[in-house]
């Protein structure tokens, strides 16, 4: 085939360079391919040679046509073809002076002249530079746009490129548009009403998504997401984690030739951000270096816990206030490296770092009642100090046979350090200090991941996947409290003793795949998927805990029929929730004593069988989609609140395997392409859920707990261009309440618009967004109940913002051919922690956001 291509190059290359010089009325020579039988150009003993490459890369033009023209009679007398390597050679040239015409689709023409040979000569040109004349990408009009939301067979996936208000943004801001997904003000994300849900980027876990997704979001800059994937349905290749979903989120790659650097700022009232990105290659090389930081400030909030809880002898009511400002500061650091080895064989390696500053200042005031009689008044004022480095060391390799047909080999070292410390003092209604308290909270996350994949084609429509993976965690959590008196100096204390959790926890899983495209347009994906887990955990004070090793068979099938602009899908999957750091860490967070949380160590997985029912269709400029799904889960690992023995008025949070879920629901979303430069997006998230479990009375007394309701979402998203590199966008989102197993948790509503211009050039924009612009604060009413308690929360959080956006591009780039990289590590398999609301009061430290990896 090689030389087929050769030989047709050629004769295209001659041809090109005999139209060059025409003849008049004469009959030219005739010619023949070099070498031939039929050759009857004059022949010498000389040699002419030399390497075409590309001016601006240095880079071989394969293939390059080479004509030889005698400088006297004006007419090619010799021609060939470039090799691989960009190298020519002329043999048997006869002794006399020439010029030489180089020729290739997407460059320039060149001629180099005055070349005179002698006899006998071996001449060497040394290198012929071509230019580009491909236009540069700016110039480029394109006439066709993706679509804002596309569907495969166990996925919907979110164009978020198209957002043009993504600058100066993160990642919470696009994921709160994406259908079937409800990011609350927090950055908690949850799919279909679950928070069980493994985020992935770029098809593979990060540390900077372990200590916390609601910060991991913050971390990651909006207008470097290219798309968000929503699977509902994952097949046996993903691991099995992820009882709600996986969202996987792809960031924007260069696949060009040439240097470029992408600088992007942002100022504004609430938070401000700079992003540098630069990427470069040149021939099979590449590299891309970035940097993103972000600061938050001025988040304010207000509210207030109003909670009795009820005894034999009566009732003690606490009325607490919390007035309190958030700051925080982010980074995002990377560097990569990819290497074409061959043309079938690609290796990539990356060094990603994120960095973590969050500062939260509490005061709290609580005053105390024992039968509505007043029995004293407390401030309580907290600072709470979280802070992160997390280290992400990916090398993978690639192998690719023939179309479709691949093997891969992916590691990968992950490290998560993170200090969750807070330092609280107490003082009575004179301002007399009362007592002063602190907990130092280090935790070590590590992992350590090693997986092999291969595809290959069976015929032409069918596909066989099957792998293994290996994954070492081992997670620390070391803590301790001090405690004094007064104005005392602080002591270790005996109330709250320090201690340390070691985890050590191996997952060994293997899947097979099969998907079968049939003719009638049917598509069927099966699999299945076995994953054995061994765990070794032990305490400080309490030695080894007993958690049995644990083996587990999921099997997934998605099935999807095309017709008439109307695709129909129907899947199933059982999913595995294993416990994150969050719900194991036995620190106790005694930030606020009203609202006191720990973790337990026992915890075991969670098991989880999801059914869903889709249909899509296409009508003329509308798509409309609804999804139809039931999720049923034993053993969930639950939120329990009761009362505090030790604290009146005061109320403790756990986690136990008691609970069970059944939910059912059904998201619609519909988008109409007003015209080719406007479209509307509507859609809706229903789900009624009924949640069982058990609830502790007092000491080991326990009692049956049930709920069950409707949880309501949905939103609009709109977008529309100008004239002359114009644009503006506006979104809302409503959220209803959520049912939790001991009451309800108070929605919101959350509403954006900003308008673009881009330059002239299309190198850069600028751009001003704001959000809750409208509104002082936002509301959030949180209610729960039990025989011992009741507990009435009310939180006004200050988010309304505006923010000025600056992008450019500096750097030229040239098209090349994408390169497929080496495919990487995907775990997926680990529950994020926590309500992100406690009673109404922000969670505030104390080591409870990190899990195992």
């Amino acid at each position: 085939m090689k030389k087929l291509l050769l030989l047709l190059t050629c004769l295209l290359g001659l041809q090109t360079a005999w139209a060059q010089f025409p003849m008049g009325g004469v009959t030219p020579q005739r010619k023949a391919i070099p070498g031939t039988a039929d050759d009857n150009t004059p022949k010498g003993n000389s040699k002419i040679t030399g390497f075409v490459v590309d001016s601006a890369l240095t880079k071989a033009v394969e293939f390059a046509s080479v004509a030889l023209v005698n400088k006297v009679t004006n007419k090619p007398v010799d021609g060939t073809v470039a090799d691989d390597k960009g190298k020519f050679t002329l043999n048997r040239v006869a002794a006399g002076e020439y010029k030489l015409l180089f020729s290739f689709i997407g460059y320039e023409n060149k001629t180099v002249d005055g070349v005179i040979v002698a006899k006998g000569q071996d001449l060497d040109l040394g290198v012929i530079k071509l230019a580009s004349k491909t236009k540069t990408l700016e110039e480029v009009t394109v006439t066709g746009q993706k679509e804002l939301i596309e569907e495969k067979v166990d996925r919907l996936v979110y164009n978020a490129e198209k957002d043009i208000m993504a600058k100066g943004g993160d990642a919470a801001d696009v994921l709160r548009k994406v259908p079937m997904l409800t990011v609350d003000l927090e950055g908690n994300l949850s799919l279909r009403g679950s928070r069980n849900v493994r985020v992935l980027i770029n098809n593979k876990p990060s540390t900077i998504v372990a200590s916390s997704v609601a910060d991991a979001l913050k971390q990651i800059p909006a207008d470097m997401i290219k798309t968000v994937e929503v699977i509902t349905s994952p097949s046996a290749k993903y691991d099995a984690e992820g009882s709600g979903g996986i969202i996987n989120i792809i960031t924007k790659k260069n696949t060009l030739q040439g240097l470029n650097l992408n600088v992007d700022a942002g100022v504004g009232n609430r938070g401000s951000n700079l992003s540098l990105n630069g990427n470069y290659r040149k021939g099979k090389i590449g590299f891309n270096l970035g940097g993103f930081g972000r600061a938050n400030y001025n988040l304010k909030l207000q509210g207030f816990n109003d909670q009795t809880n009820y005894t034999g002898t009566g009732s003690t009511r606490t009325y607490q206030t919390t007035d309190g400002v958030n700051s925080g500061l982010f980074g995002n650091y990377n560097l990569g490296f990819d290497y074409d080895i061959a043309k079938n064989q690609s290796l990539t390696a990356g060094v990603r770092y994120g960095a973590r500053n969050m500062l939260n200042d509490l005061n709290l005031n609580t005053q105390s009642f024992i039968n509505d009689v007043l029995t004293g008044t407390v401030r309580r004022d907290v600072d709470t100090k979280n802070l992160s480095g997390t280290v992400d060391v990916n090398v993978d390799y690639l192998h690719t046979y023939k179309p479709q047909q691949e093997w891969s080999i992916s590691t990968q070292y992950s490290r998560n350090d993170l200090t969750n410390n807070f330092d609280a003092i107490e003082r009575n209604a004179t301002e007399a200090m009362l007592n002063r308290e602190k907990n130092i909270n280090h935790n070590l996350n590590q992992e350590i991941t090693l997986q092999t994949d291969y595809q290959t084609p069976l015929k032409k429509n069918q596909m066989l996947e099957f792998g293994a993976k290996g994954i070492m965690r081992t997670v620390n959590s070391d803590y301790q409290y001090l405690y004094g008196n007064g104005s005392e100096p602080l002591t270790q204390s005996t109330r709250q003793p320090s201690g340390a959790l070691d985890y050590n926890q191996s997952v060994a899983g293997g899947y097979a795949s099969y998907t079968l495209t049939t003719k009638n347009r049917y598509t069927i994906k099966a699999g299945t998927r076995y994953e054995y887990t061994t765990i070794e955990a032990s305490t400080r004070e309490g030695g080894d805990i007993n958690i049995p090793n644990y083996g587990n068979l999921v099997p997934s099938l998605n099935v999807s029929k095309s017709f008439k602009g109307t695709t129909l899908k129907l899947g199933y999957n059982r999913r595995i929730q294993r416990p994150g750091i969050q719900q194991l860490n036995p620190n106790i967070n005694a930030a606020n004593p009203q609202n006191i949380s720990i973790g337990n160590a026992s915890l075991r997985p969670e098991l989880t069988d999801n059914v869903e029912l889709g249909v899509s269709k296409n009508i003329k400029k509308l798509f409309v989609n609804a999804s139809f799904f039931g999720r049923f889960t034993d053993q969930t690992i639950t939120q329990v609140v009761s009362a505090n023995d030790t604290l009146a008025g005061g109320v403790l949070t756990t986690y136990q395997n008691i609970g069970s879920e059944r939910a059912v629901g059904t998201n619609i979303f519909g988008n109409l392409a007003i015209t080719s430069k406007w479209n509307v997006m509507l859609f809706s998230n229903i789900l009624y859920s009924n949640l069982r479990g058990v609830a502790r009375v007092s000491g080991s007394v326990s009692e049956p707990v049930s709920n069950s309701g409707f949880n309501v979402g949905g939103g609009l998203n709109t977008q529309i261009q100008f004239k002359n590199g114009w644009g503006a966008q506006a979104f809302g989102f409503l959220q209803g309440s959520q049912v939790q197993l001991q009451g309800r948790t108070g929605g919101f509503a959350f509403y954006s618009a900003g308008v673009k211009k881009d330059f002239k050039n299309k190198k850069g924009s600028i751009g001003i967004a704001g959000e809750n612009f409208l509104t002082k604060s936002i509301n959030i009413r949180t209610d729960r109940r039990s025989a011992q308690f009741t507990q009435l929360s009310d939180m006004h959080i200050f988010m309304r913002g505006v923010r000025l956006t600056f992008s450019y591009k500096i750097g030229k780039m040239t098209m090349d051919a994408p390169r497929k990289k080496g495919k990487s590590v995907n775990n997926d398999d680990v529950k994020s922690g926590g309500e992100g609301m406690q009673g109404g009061t922000p969670a505030t430290g104390s080591g409870t956001t990190s899990r195992p990896r």
